[in-house]
C-alpha cells in the first residue's frame, strides 16, 4: 500500500478489531511519517480524574474543574507517561505541533498551568500513547482494520468521550451499527 500522511486524522476501529486496546476506539493521529506513527485514543476514559493525576504528581490545584475532568487511555505504550493534546499550540517546554492549531505536550509545565487555571483553551489529557512502526498503519488499513477521516478538533475537545466515535463516523456519513465485522469480496 502506498504511504499516506494520516497526521491530524482519526483512525476508527472497524468492528472486526479484536485487539482489546483498540476495539471500538477513536484514535487521533498526532504524527505520521516514514518513521511510523503516534496517536492517542480519545474515547476511552479511565478511572482517574485530572485532580487525581495532579495529586499523584504533587501539583497543588485550586482549579475545581480538575476534579471532574476525565483522563483518557491514550494507548498501550508508556502508560505511566502523560500526554496533553491541546488548542492552541502555545509555547510549552515539550510540545509537538500537530498542525497550526493543535499541539501535543508531554512536559509538566502544562499541567502546572492547568492547575493554576492558565491552561490552553481546549485540552485532552491521556496516559499512554498508541504507536505504529513504519508502514504498520498502511498494512492495517489494507487489512480493513481501520477507517480514516480527517480529524475534527470539535469532536475531541467539545464532545463527551462516549459520543466521539459516533460523531467521527458521521463525518464519513456512516452509522457504526451498519458496519459488518466480516470482509467481503465482490
Amino acid at each position: 500500500m502506498q504511504s499516506v500522511d494520516l497526521t491530524h486524522h482519526f483512525l476508527i476501529a472497524m468492528p472486526a478489531m479484536t485487539d482489546p486496546f483498540f476495539a471500538k476506539t477513536l484514535t487521533y493521529i498526532c504524527e505520521h511519517s516514514d518513521q511510523g506513527a503516534l496517536g492517542l485514543v480519545v474515547n476511552r476514559p479511565i478511572d482517574l480524574t485530572l485532580k487525581d493525576l495532579l495529586d499523584q504528581l504533587d501539583i497543588s490545584s485550586d482549579n475545581q474543574l480538575t476534579g471532574r475532568f476525565p483522563i483518557m487511555f491514550g494507548g498501550p505504550i508508556q502508560l505511566d507517561r502523560g500526554f496533553v493534546l491541546h488548542q492552541p499550540v502555545g509555547e510549552w517546554q515539550s510540545t509537538m505541533a500537530v498542525n497550526d492549531d493543535v499541539g501535543l505536550t508531554t512536559s509538566l509545565d502544562i499541567l502546572r498551568a492547568i492547575a493554576n487555571g492558565e491552561s490552553p483553551r481546549q485540552l485532552l489529557v491521556a496516559l499512554g500513547y498508541s504507536g505504529w512502526a513504519p508502514g504498520q498503519i498502511e498494512h492495517e488499513l489494507s487489512r480493513n482494520a481501520w477507517l480514516t477521516v480527517p480529524a475534527s478538533p470539535a469532536i475531541i475537545f467539545e464532545l463527551p468521550a462516549e459520543e466521539r466515535l459516533t460523531a467521527a463516523m458521521r463525518l464519513l456519513g456512516v452509522d457504526f451499527s451498519s458496519l459488518s465485522d466480516e470482509v467481503g469480496h465482490a
